[in-house]
């Protein structure tokens, strides 16, 4: 089954078409023109609002501008994931040489994090494609994914290992310092408690370990999206290794295509962010992230059948309106508020970006073949098992996957992300002992 991509972004136009019958965000040219120039003249007069309503406007039109522009950009659009990475860097490089004015990225960010935008996008992504499915299919595979998780674990060390012995870098510093933090589940997850457990094991202070683990995290972000493009563009060409976001042969984990309906939107909204508070509560009783929690739960009662089937085509709704209204203006904000392009840019060296390559390309070839082997796509296994486990967490997830054009396994990438990065604070907890005491 082919899917659409959750992209507000029209397809191709024909370029014998003026330029003012093209649509931005479904709107004319000119009616967009528009609005970005009352956006501009407000920045320029300092009136934009702070808050919600003047970052959610700049994240959504530049964000939608830059979607616009990268699928359509040839490279960019065949091979590096089309509109999501120019939304996400082109963001990230807007802040870095100052081209958005400091207090606009600062409401951005403020919005992304304490605004809970993130969360409140991924409330949204998990409630309704969790409900949105089969529960046969759902229990079907899940079953089968923690061998794929696993192995795109082993293959990203073995990686690490194997370029770093050949570019004279230490084994040990190739899992430990390269490694492990890419595949640990992003920063909230993974860098940070992942600091306080090398300062626990080996007594520099936290900071110190940070400092050597986000760069990793950082590049290692970079290359899973632009796999993802890439592995996107390997399923158009090769159709046979790819079930266009269905994560199994003759099992179809879509979400329902019925028209929405403004009822059914409100009611969405509502379990979603239900659900996401039941996650938090949980997480005060159960040492888990409350992602995590929060994806058991739906889960659970999907397959014990005791949501309405109202509710589940409600839930479905709402996740495909955020999905195909704020992709961009969410990937927009991610740039502004988690990716610092400095830090990318002062990790680059030769040796160091072929071992963080390589990590990122073992973990998702260990999960693609394994994936295989058990049943799955090789190319879904690979996204959602390998890359989502080496990419920044919930942001990598909707970045890898928009890049992808996959956004229907947001499931399984945040099982990647959140119990998987679980399964590498564990891992480190026993192998910096071994490796370093």
């Amino acid at each position: 089954m082919n899917r659409t991509p959750l992209s507000t972004a029209v397809p191709d136009c024909n370029p014998s078409l003026s330029v003012f019958s093209q649509r931005i965000f479904n709107l004319p040219l000119p009616l967009f023109a528009i609005a970005l120039l009352v956006m501009a003249a407000a920045i320029a007069t300092d009136t934009l609002p702070s808050g919600m309503i003047g970052a959610l406007l700049v994240m959504m039109l530049l964000g939608e501008l830059l979607g616009f522009a990268g699928d359509r950009l040839p490279i960019i659009k065949t091979y590096l994931g089309g509109g999501a990475i120019l939304a996400l860097f082109g963001a990230a490089a807007m802040v870095y040489f100052g081209w958005l004015p400091k207090a606009v990225a600062d409401d951005v960010a403020s919005f992304m994090k304490g605004g809970g935008f993130l969360d409140f996008y991924i409330a949204a992504l998990i409630t309704g494609s969790i409900l949105g499915m089969d529960a046969k299919v759902l229990v079907k595979v899940g079953s089968r994914y923690a061998l794929p998780l696993l192995c795109s674990v082993l293959f990203a060390a073995l990686f690490a290992m194997a370029v770093g012995a050949l570019l004279g870098f230490s084994p040990q510093d190739a899992v430990v310092v390269i490694a492990m933090p890419i595949m640990g589940g992003g920063m909230g997850a993974g860098a940070v408690p992942m600091s306080q457990i090398y300062e626990q094991l080996l007594g520099q202070p936290a900071s110190y370990y940070i400092s050597i683990l986000v760069p990793a995290l950082a590049l290692g972000n970079v290359f899973a999206i632009i796999i993802a493009g890439l592995l996107n563009g390997l399923g158009n060409r090769y159709p046979s290794l790819t079930g266009n976001g269905q994560m199994m042969p003759g099992v179809d984990v879509s979400d329902k295509e019925g028209p929405i309906t403004l009822p059914a939107l409100g009611i969405g909204l509502v379990a979603a962010l239900s659900f996401f508070i039941a996650g938090q509560i949980l997480g005060k009783f159960v040492p888990l992230h409350p992602y995590a929690l929060m994806i058991v739960l739906v889960a659970l009662l999907k397959i014990s059948n005791l949501v309405p089937e109202s509710i589940n085509d409600a839930a479905s709704q709402w996740f495909r309106f955020v999905a195909r209204n704020w992709t961009f203006a969410l990937l927009f904000g991610i740039g502004v508020a988690f990716t610092d392009l400095g830090q990318v840019i002062d990790a680059i060296s030769l040796t160091y970006v072929l071992i963080v390559f390589a990590v990122v390309a073992g973990a998702a070839f260990g999960a693609g073949l394994v994936g295989k082997l058990v049943g799955f796509y090789p190319i879904e296994s690979a996204i959602t098992a390998g890359l989502c486990m080496a990419n920044m967490g919930g942001t990598g997830d909707v970045a890898v996957l928009s890049a992808a054009r996959r956004m229907s396994l947001m499931p399984f990438a945040q099982i990647s992300s959140r119990l998987g990065g679980a399964l590498i604070l564990l891992i480190s907890s026993v192998v910096v002992p071994l490796f370093f005491t």
